[in-house]
């Protein structure tokens, strides 16, 4: 699990819940409005359904638990892996590769390595591994889409419930008792309430560490694909960890070169 995200959820939870419990007392029932929970909640389902397509919409699992758990491996630790199979490949050829694809755990690389290993052309390994990156990118935008939609339309859809119990309570007035209008009251500020949260604590944060992971991940795939097309070239492996190291700030660089 990625401990960023498993330490900003608990924060937030605790940060909420010593608030709110100590305005409410215990009373937790006067932070629940089930017209709020309605107007927000099916109305940000309403959006996903107008907005994404059904094969995205049955992957949201998918994009939950990539933002919990995250397999991929750091630009720091992709130069280390590139800088050992390059030696290897510069010490006893690229064939001796063969044996170290079943400890690889990146599809990707081992598809990379597998062209190469084959000897098919320089050109036509780097297009496509290149599509392959496309795609990903793609497939990465779905999640980040499915988030965002949330955090832009959830407070619109709060808006509505809050101009609703308004209407309400502007429509009491003169004729309803203290307590409907209090209840209508309640309603207008649960809305916005539950709209807030949901983008900002929720889904903004959320579709945004997706971003990121995104980000991360296209740039370790170019960064192999530049350690698989110097290893096929027959390059020095000083040279195709250097060619690498220009993906790294210069705090990596500095720990790479006193690891060596």
């Amino acid at each position: 699990m990625d401990k960023a995200s498993l330490i900003g959820i608990l924060i937030g939870g605790v940060c909420l819940f010593l608030a709110c419990n100590h305005i409410c007392h215990g009373n937790w029932m006067m932070f629940y409005s089930s017209e709020g929970v309605l107007m927000v909640g099916g109305g940000s389902i309403s959006v996903l359904f107008m907005a994404l397509p059904m094969d995205k919409l049955k992957q949201a699992g998918g994009y939950t638990k990539r933002f919990l758990f995250h397999k991929g491996i750091s630009a720091f630790e992709t130069v280390e892996l590139m800088g050992r199979l390059s030696e290897k490949a510069r010490r006893d050829g690229i064939l001796a590769l063969e044996g170290d694809m079943g400890e690889i755990k990146d599809p990707f690389l081992v598809s990379g390595l597998k062209m190469a290993i084959d000897g098919v052309d320089p050109e036509k390994i780097e297009q496509t591994l290149r599509l392959e990156v496309a795609a990903m990118q793609e497939r990465h935008k779905a999640g980040k889409k499915f988030f965002d939609l949330i955090k832009i339309y959830g407070p619109g859809w709060g808006l509505v419930g809050t101009l609703v119990g308004q209407v309400g309570l502007f429509g009491m007035l003169g004729t309803g008792t203290i307590e409907q209008m209090g209840k209508a009251l309640a309603v207008a500020v649960g809305a916005t309430m539950y709209g807030a949260l949901i983008a900002n604590a929720i889904c903004g944060p959320m579709g945004d560490k997706l971003g990121m992971r995104s980000a991360e991940e296209i740039q370790s795939r170019e960064m192999m694909l530049q350690g698989i097309m110097s290893i096929q070239a027959g390059d020095n492996p000083r040279v195709t960890q250097d060619r690498m190291m220009a993906f790294l700030p210069k705090t990596d660089r500095a720990k790479l070169a006193k690891a060596a």
